[in-house]
């Protein structure tokens, strides 16, 4: 049935009353619906509607199951299954690789013709472009050339050295937008045993990483070359070569603990055979001006 629309609130008027009425007995007046009833009637059964859905919010539910060590140990398990994780050396190498640069040294033969001198690593300790690396690998360079991490290539100056650690100080004349440098760490609590990652340019390939664990503490090298004896040095057994020099010896969170300095190899084939030596850090610092640890 088609509903009738109203435009006002105004009441309506009474109907006149007959005129033939108007002498009869008053009729029974019809009783009006009080305004509250009328009120309660639309409203009972919304009401009703939201006291049902209080009622079922609040009510009760079942007490839920408390978690036991079995259930977060089947968690981790699975997830251990289904999850491909990164490594441990991984995680270090992606921490790092921002702040390992290659560097070569160059030299001018006697044509005229520059020549490559030296080539190895550096890493970065200070965000100005100060980088460390060995002075065996930029001794004797009329130039030298830096690739940072993001392709950025620079000249670089040696700023300082210290012999009898192989180290050398360059200062890069030319900074990448975003250049970041190594979180350096004690090697206070460093011990045989611990892991270590090496990030270098073996060979000029790179960045290249190896992974392996401390082998022993203060040991001496005596370079075959210049015969002096670096002492106090990290033993390592990552794979290192030529090229890796200068380059970071860092812990499995990415924090650097050596310099990378020399490989062990009674042979003159200069390959690794499995022991290699780095200048603890603190040493490495010292060569710069850090305050030590």
């Amino acid at each position: 049935m088609r509903r009738n629309v109203f435009y006002s609130r105004s009441p309506r008027t009474a109907d006149p009353v007959p005129p033939e009425t108007t002498a009869a007995a008053p009729a029974a007046s019809t009783p009006v619906p009080k305004p509250w009833r009328a009120t309660w009637h639309r409203l009972a059964l919304p009401l009703t509607l939201v006291l049902l859905l209080v009622a079922i919010a609040w009510w009760p539910g079942q007490p839920q199951r408390r978690l036991t060590q079995q259930d977060i140990d089947a968690a981790v398990l699975k997830t251990l299954e289904t999850a491909s994780l990164p490594s441990r050396a991984r995680r270090a190498q992606e921490k790092i690789a921002p702040s390992v640069v290659r560097v070569a040294g160059f030299v001018t033969d006697k044509d005229g013709k520059e020549i490559e001198h030296g080539l190895g690593s550096g890493v970065v300790i200070v965000e100005s472009g100060l980088i460390l690396t060995n002075l065996h690998v930029v001794a004797g360079a009329q130039r030298i050339e830096l690739t940072f991490h993001d392709g950025t290539e620079s000249a670089a100056i040696m700023t300082g050295a210290q012999p009898h650690n192989d180290l050398a100080v360059l200062q890069a004349l030319k900074l990448p937008d975003d250049l970041q440098p190594a979180t350096l760490r004690s090697t206070a609590d460093l011990a045989p045993g611990d892991e270590v990652v090496a990030v270098g340019f073996p060979f000029g390939i790179g960045p290249s990483t190896s992974a392996g664990v401390v082998s022993g503490l203060g040991r001496t090298f005596r370079s075959p070359d210049s015969k002096q004896a670096i002492v106090n040095l990290i033993q390592y057994d990552a794979a290192t070569n030529p090229g890796n020099s200068g380059g970071p010896l860092v812990t499995m969170d990415g924090e650097v603990v050596g310099i990378v300095t020399a490989i062990l190899n009674p042979s003159e084939q200069r390959t690794f055979i499995g022991i290699g030596f780095a200048v603890p850090i603190e040493n490495a610092a010292s060569a710069i001006g850090m305050p030590p640890f």
